[in-house]
């Protein structure tokens, strides 16, 4: 393993588990298969290997992290070591930022109850309804 990672290559699946992407290995080579991780823009399998200086498309949910591949580490490690390995562009920080803030907004002014009402939501109803 510690051949790989001198030489400047490593897995995709394994890079984005180890950089703190993913929870695991498998949702990571999952995110790969499924087209959600371009390599310079390109869709790749998981088996494809990262070099320094390559870029990465992820999306995750509803957010798109376009970041360059600055470090290589096939262990996963504290945030503060993965946080190294790459760098995310500035434009992807301002439009994930932006959307980030957009969703709060969102949630705020809409409705903030879920689930069935409560036992004095139903009288309300009964009362506005006219029923008994």
């Amino acid at each position: 393993m510690k051949e790989k990672e001198e030489s400047g290559r490593l897995r995709i699946d394994k890079w984005l588990w180890a950089a703190r992407f993913f929870k695991t290995r498998s949702l990571a080579s999952d995110a790969v298969e499924g087209g959600k991780v371009h390599l310079n823009g390109i869709r790749v399998k998981p088996a494809k290997t990262v070099n320094l200086g390559d870029r990465l498309e992820i999306r995750i949910g509803c957010f798109q992290f376009v970041v360059d591949v600055l470090g290589l580490s096939g262990r996963r490690g504290p945030a503060s070591e993965a946080v190294k390995l790459y760098e995310e562009t500035v434009e992807s920080r301002t439009v994930r930022e932006a959307l980030a803030a957009q969703m709060k907004a969102e949630a705020v002014s809409g409705e903030a109850r879920q689930g069935r009402p409560t036992k004095r939501d139903r009288r309300h109803i009964v009362r506005f309804t006219g029923g008994e």
